[in-house]
């Protein structure tokens, strides 16, 4: 996965950069009758800002060494496998643990090791939160962080304008 992002400051051995979260519901054809498409255009589109290391090598848009300016646009990257697997990680726990809970209280409700429905309930609610702090404590881990962290593929620089070069005469 790709996206684009400026960079805003460069200090010392740290970028910040700046990019634009991007919903879909602008791209769609029917954003001006869908009730999502309104929400969409109400509120106002966001900015994230991350600081990320000064990358140690890169790969340029024009073949030249790398300058890195406040401007320029950085084109980022995130490795779809590690994106999905947290993804996964975070939505199917919860539920697995939750059809899990409740099956086996249903199991318990049937063997009558249980006296009421309300306990197999709270059986299968205790499933889902356990799913969720499983699947909270694989993301908080040092290993699954670093693979999450986007990476600086190449810069992008500003192009020259045209303007510019006109204004500037030879002495």
């Amino acid at each position: 996965m790709e996206e684009l992002a400026e960079i805003v400051a460069i200090e010392d051995d740290q970028i910040t950069l700046v990019s634009q979260v991007k919903s879909s519901c602008n791209s769609c054809s029917q954003v001006s009758t869908c009730a999502s498409g309104q929400i969409a255009k109400a509120i106002p589109h966001r900015k994230l800002s991350f600081t990320l290391p000064y990358p140690q090598s890169l790969s340029v848009d024009v073949k030249q060494s790398v300058d890195i300016n406040v401007g320029d646009c950085a084109v980022l990257s995130l490795p779809e496998g590690h994106v999905l697997q947290s993804a996964w990680q975070v939505y199917l726990l919860p539920i697995m643990g939750l059809f899990t809970f409740s099956a086996f209280g249903q199991l318990m409700l049937n063997q009558h090791v249980l006296t009421h429905e309300l306990q197999a309930l709270l059986l299968g609610v205790l499933g889902g939160y356990l799913g969720y702090r499983l699947a909270k404590h694989l993301q908080n881990q040092l290993s699954n962080i670093s693979k999450l962290q986007p990476k600086i593929l190449r810069i992008l620089t500003k192009p020259i304008e045209i303007g510019a070069v006109e204004n500037e005469k030879p002495d």
